[in-house]
């Protein structure tokens, strides 16, 4: 088992490698380093949150529209008319892991997004308020789930950057009981998601890019 810290970084700065294969070595890293914050925190975000209260506030109350199946239409916008209804019914967390928010983004044209219904008693309620019975559910643009998984790419990139200014650099199979010392306390995964959440637009992060008709069609290469 190797790792390097150096190249971690690069690859959280190339628009061509995916969260999906980037998050293993960053769990490895910190592994290595003993970094057992970053590691569950890492492990968290590849796997999923097993509810709300665990999950970081850049995935919590997403904004997105609501829209409703018309028998003629298809899906089409809600009459939601007040802004109360919008805030109560027009936000969802997304507490899945990064693998599979990353393959609905890959997977989605610019400007497209995806559909998930709401549940049960809140599509109960809604329609009880808008005296309407069709389905309802909440569109999330792409752009939304997209700048989640950026804000994760640009945590794990500033940890990068943070581990190279204390002196971590090139290929290692192990780190020595000082080595591990000196960037101890790097292992603050909020620290540096908040710092993400701060400066993304700042930061060297890529764009989730989209698959080519073909890779959507057939999936990637392996």
């Amino acid at each position: 088992m190797s790792a390097s810290v150096n190249h971690l970084d690069e690859r959280t700065r190339d628009s061509g490698e995916l969260l999906e294969s980037i998050m293993p070595s960053a769990i490895t890293l910190a592994m290595m380093l003993r970094h057992k914050k970053m590691a569950a925190w890492l492990r968290s975000e590849f796997d999923g949150y097993q509810d709300r209260d665990a999950a970081p506030p850049y995935r919590l109350d997403l904004p997105g529209h609501i829209v409703a199946k018309s028998p003629q239409y298809g899906w089409i916008p809600a009459p939601v008319v007040t802004e109360q209804q919008k805030l109560e019914f027009g936000h969802i967390d997304l507490i899945e892991g990064t693998k599979s928010l990353e393959k609905i983004c890959v997977n989605s044209k610019k400007g497209d997004g995806n559909r998930l219904l709401l549940d049960e008693e809140d599509m109960a309620v809604l329609q009880k308020q808008i005296n309407l019975s069709a389905e309802l559910a909440i569109n999330l643009s792409r752009d939304v789930y997209s700048h989640l998984l950026r804000t994760v790419r640009g945590a794990v990139y500033l940890w990068t950057q943070a581990l190279m200014e204390k002196g971590l650099a090139g290929e290692h199979n192990h780190y020595s009981p000082d080595e591990r010392a000196q960037v101890a306390e790097l292992d603050n995964p909020e620290h540096f998601w908040r710092k993400a959440m701060d400066e993304l637009d700042s930061l060297p992060i890529p764009d989730v890019r989209s698959a080519g008709f073909f890779e959507r069609m057939f999936g990637r290469a392996s």
